[in-house]
């Protein structure tokens, strides 16, 4: 008997009859989005593709060159001295220094140079 009281149940459920008139893989009130849309969906791109493109510009080149060329020479400062002062770790310490003055100098001087170059143009009145 309690085998028919739950067909019974499973027969009246209304629940049951509208998600079997549904086709398969469509969910209420959401749209699927596929492949590249012009609805302005953003799109997902990896990390490494952000970091490569940053790594393509010029001027990251220009800043890695600039303090590349600053830790060297701070190393061969150290060296000049003492030639086992190259291995210490204050040689490194002070390349490390050394790098970021030099490239916070070519960041400042570059966007004083954009800053200069824009506020040269003519402003438009709207």
């Amino acid at each position: 008997m309690a085998k028919d009281k739950k067909k019974g149940k499973k027969a009246d459920a209304p629940e049951l009859e509208q998600s079997a008139a549904k086709p398969k893989g469509k969910k209420d009130g959401k749209k699927q989005k596929k492949g590249k849309g012009g609805n302005g969906a953003a799109e997902h791109h990896h990390p490494l593709e952000a970091l490569s493109k940053l790594a393509e510009h010029p001027l990251v080149a220009d800043l890695l060159a600039v303090g590349a060329l600053a830790a060297v020479g701070a190393i061969a400062e150290a060296g000049k001295a003492d030639p086992h002062a190259v291995k210490s770790a204050a040689a490194a310490k002070s390349a490390g220094k050394a790098a970021a003055a030099a490239i916070g100098a070519r960041l400042l001087k570059e966007f004083t140079a954009a800053k200069k170059s824009a506020s040269d143009l003519p402003v438009k009145k709207a």
